[in-house]
């Protein structure tokens, strides 16, 4: 019988947004994989991961496995390959021994996730394995839901833009129609309130971090100081909607 890899997206952290359909796939797997932060010298940091703690609401600790990844490695390329390689034939290991192994990742496994990487690395390692997603609710969604935000009303676009290379996309996007959602962009807040400002976007933009934990805040952008805020920030613009109801359809 052929492997079976499957990613889950267990959402941004809240444990009662992960589906049933999710639950189901981390209870049938015989391993749940989560993903670990490298420390400096490539080892496993120690540090709980968003991921494995919404995972351990759902399956017992005996049956996670953590795999080291250079989640936030961005400047070296040679030690980043070497992380991939390393966290890919580990998990074709597990494969090698169970059947069926879950790789679990926060928000959807088809939106910027650890998990494409993975699959692409074991596709090469694990001839004829299996590999399957079960989507999960992202980071936008929450968002929208906690601080009252429609994502998009009749036919606008929606843009979602990841701020880790600079501010240049965002301000492109901003500059034109529909929501714009950023991703990743705590480091670069600064960026992004100026941002914000030049492209009139900054009434009715808002942005939240650690979604469905103890220390979530959802605030206005108006209130961004420029301070640094958490890695995993997110922000949504919402374009002006003069219309009244209906008038963007």
């Amino acid at each position: 019988m052929s492997s079976r890899l499957v990613g889950v997206g267990v959402g941004p952290g809240d444990p009662e947004l992960v589906t049933v359909k999710g639950v189901n796939a981390l209870r049938a797997a015989e391993v749940v994989v989560v993903p670990v932060m490298a420390a400096f010298d490539g080892t496993d940091g120690g540090e709980r991961g968003r991921a494995e703690a919404t995972v351990l609401h759902y399956v017992p600790e005996a049956k996670v496995v953590r795999v080291v990844f250079a989640l936030n490695e961005r400047t070296d390329r040679a030690r980043r390959e070497a992380a991939w390689d390393a966290a890919g034939a580990a998990v074709a290991g597990l494969l090698e021994r169970h059947g069926s192994v879950a790789f679990a990742t926060i928000g959807d496994p088809n939106v910027y996730s650890t998990f494409t990487y993975l699959a692409q690395t074991i596709a090469g390692l694990v001839p004829g394995v299996v590999v399957e997603t079960v989507p999960g609710i992202t980071a936008m969604q929450d968002l929208a839901a906690r601080s009252g935000a429609v994502l998009t009303e009749g036919t606008e676009p929606l843009t979602l833009v990841p701020v880790t290379a600079g501010s240049a996309a965002l301000k492109e996007a901003l500059a034109g129609p529909g929501t714009v959602v950023a991703y990743k962009f705590g480091r670069q807040a600064a960026e992004v309130a100026e941002a914000l400002v030049e492209t009139g976007r900054l009434a009715g933009a808002v942005w939240g971090s650690a979604l469905g934990l103890p220390e979530e805040s959802v605030r206005p952008a108006a209130e961004l100081d420029g301070a640094p805020l958490p890695y995993l920030s997110t922000l949504i613009a919402p374009p002006r909607r003069d219309g009244g109801r209906g008038g963007k359809l």
